[in-house]
């Protein structure tokens, strides 16, 4: 595993703003953090790279100890903060050799920074002061550096915030392409974000992880009322549809589409397609109804108590 928390927690004062968190991200992940503002996810993340000490708890980062292996762990991860810290005198290239000093990159240095100002699409603003650029690029700049020593895993905080629908896509089939070969833990407010970039999803609240699936599990778990939509070819009747086994109740939702609720999706759904072979019909489509994510999301994260120590 990249990234394995265990019973992670923090206090200030008498406030839990992490408690007892536990997960785990395998290489090639990339996943969404989500949660209310307060909730708890900056301070993991700080936690993980070593910015923020725990009060209890550990992690390990590629199987290093974030408390007893701290430098250890700063080689694995690319860490690109909510706030972006940058030189605003500095040039581009200049901020990249800055960064590369620090890694001690050494005879890398100048490949990996052309590489990275490539990479990140940087390759007309390199010659740029870093205060000069939009706020999309200033990210790119973020990004570069994150990614300057190779790490393993990178921990991004909201990447994409403040950042105009053109810069969204770029830096979101950005992240999307360095995924694939690291292990991401990407916090954001944007849920079509976590959609377009991550698999799985940990959603956290007031300090607890209120869930931790893959998207389309969560989706279809997190009904109330499981259902299937199914569309037929021809014309059927309610009264045809309602004798079906496992389906509880039928409703038309337009002329060919109907929503059928059941206790077990996957045996109405053989049901189904039984019933239209015996029946001669066509099924035009059929597939089970999922929230969306930002509904969950609000069902999960609302009207949470404060936890206390």
């Amino acid at each position: 595993m990249s990234i394995v928390v265990t019973n992670l927690t923090k206090k200030y004062g008498t406030q839990l703003a992490v408690d007892h968190i536990s997960f785990s991200l395998q290489k090639g992940e990339i996943v969404g953090f989500l949660g209310p503002n307060g909730a708890g996810k900056s301070t993991t993340m700080k936690m993980i790279t070593g910015y923020l000490p725990p009060t209890d708890g550990t992690a390990t980062v590629c199987g290093h100890d974030i408390q007893r292996e701290s430098m250890a762990v700063r080689k694995k991860i690319g860490y690109l903060p909510e706030s972006n810290p940058l030189y605003y005198d500095m040039y581009v290239r200049e901020y990249l050799e800055f960064a590369a000093g620090i890694h001690q990159l050494g005879k890398q240095s100048q490949s990996r920074i052309a590489d990275m100002i490539q990479l990140t699409g940087l390759t007309k603003e390199a010659h740029k002061k870093i205060g000069a650029l939009s706020k999309g690029y200033k990210q790119r700049v973020g990004l570069a550096q994150a990614m300057l020593h190779d790490p393993e895993v990178l921990i991004l905080d909201e990447p994409t915030s403040g950042l105009d629908p053109n810069q969204i896509i770029e830096i979101r089939e950005l992240i999307t392409t360095i995924g694939s070969q690291k292990t991401v833990l990407l916090s954001t407010h944007i849920m079509q974000e976590v959609q377009a970039m991550c698999s799985r999803v940990i959603i956290i609240s007031n300090g607890k992880i209120a869930a931790d699936d893959d998207i389309n599990n969560l989706q279809y778990r997190q009904s109330k009322d499981q259902a299937i939509l199914v569309s037929f070819e021809s014309e059927v009747s309610m009264a045809m549809l309602k004798n079906i086994p496992h389906a509880l109740s039928v409703t038309k939702m337009d002329n060919k589409q109907w929503r059928l609720v059941t206790h077990n999706v996957d045996s109405l759904r053989k049901e189904l397609m039984k019933w239209a072979l015996d029946n001669n019909l066509i099924i035009g489509s059929m597939q089970a109804e999922t929230k969306s994510l930002e509904s969950i999301f609000r069902e999960l994260t609302q009207n949470q108590p404060e936890a206390k120590v």
